[in-house]
């Protein structure tokens, strides 16, 4: 799902090789990195959890495995439930508005409107509401289909009660997550006149667009600039837009599935800016400016500039 691993599994591109253990895991990596990264929305957290789970994985004895890929996705959803009630933890003493990190995703991607939904800023912050366990069941039922007695294996639950897990996550985020999908044509648009209208800054173009209630989240970490509270309401939302063209160059890119701007100042990446869009109107803006969430965009980005 990133630029460089944009499917769901990627079993036929598996290199042949003496070690079926190595064989299997590389088959189902690009897999098991989309389930840890939609359970902790942080692209360093999932490679840490595919190393944790590549550990644990050349240990088995594979004579005993009978499906590899429920075993690996079993691996991975417990470590990064481990992983996820530590960061939560963490998230309790972040500095201002907490945002997943961006991610680089291929073309591809967007044309599976189910998948780019699942990985969209706005989506991963409605799953940022859910449990630990309803988020690992959410994410291994509503995204990846998975059986109820997969998930169960998975999470430690009986089959049944991952059921009920399921039934009250699902309607738990079908009450918050976007109200309609938008097809990738409509959002390029979206993105483009926004983008002129930041560039040229435009009020009266930028209030077309937004609408009266958006809201602002920008996500600095406490290590640079950025606001502390979310910015709620077109008119300030506005305000802040119009200072960006004097100091920042807009490029737009592939985030989270979705069409976003990069933000340069110089030859340095300073924001990543997500949108999201309801009945045509933009809702929800979502900047990220922490370093150490741009730092990964950032060097894949400076490789094709």
């Amino acid at each position: 799902m990133t630029e460089h691993s944009a499917h769901r599994d990627d079993t036929a591109g598996a290199p042949a090789g003496p070690d079926p253990a190595t064989r299997t895991f590389v088959a189902h990596r690009n897999l098991l990195f989309t389930v840890a990264y939609e359970m902790l929305g942080s692209a360093a957290d999932a490679e840490d959890v595919l190393q944790e789970t590549w550990l644990r994985w050349a240990g088995v004895d594979l004579g005993a495995v009978r499906d590899r890929r429920a075993y690996l996705v079993r691996i991975t959803t417990r470590q990064a439930l481990t992983r996820l009630r530590t960061l939560r933890r963490r998230k309790e003493s972040y500095v201002g508005p907490w945002l997943p990190e961006p991610l680089l995703t291929a073309p591809d991607v967007a044309d599976d409107a189910e998948l780019a939904d699942s990985v969209s800023m706005a989506m991963l912050l409605v799953l940022e509401t859910l449990t630990p366990t309803e988020r690992a069941v959410f994410v291994l039922r509503e995204v990846f289909g998975l059986e109820y007695d997969e998930i169960a294996g998975a999470v430690d639950k009986k089959p049944p009660a991952v059921r009920q897990i399921a039934h009250r996550a699902r309607a738990h985020v079908a009450a918050r997550r976007p109200r309609e999908t938008v097809s990738p044509d409509r959002a390029r648009e979206a993105l483009a006149a926004f983008r002129r209208a930041v560039e040229t800054g435009d009020p009266r173009r930028l209030l077309d667009l937004i609408a009266p209630d958006v809201v602002l989240l920008t996500d600095g970490g406490g290590v640079v600039r950025a606001a502390l509270e979310p910015v709620v309401g077109a008119a300030p939302v506005i305000r802040l837009l119009t200072r960006i063209s004097t100091t920042l160059s807009l490029r737009p890119a592939q985030i989270n599935g979705h069409p976003a701007l990069l933000a340069h100042r110089g030859p340095d990446l300073d924001t990543v800016l997500a949108l999201r869009l309801d009945a045509g109107r933009i809702t929800g803006l979502y900047a990220v400016r922490n370093p150490q969430k741009l730092s990964r965009i950032g060097r894949e980005t400076a490789m094709s500039r």
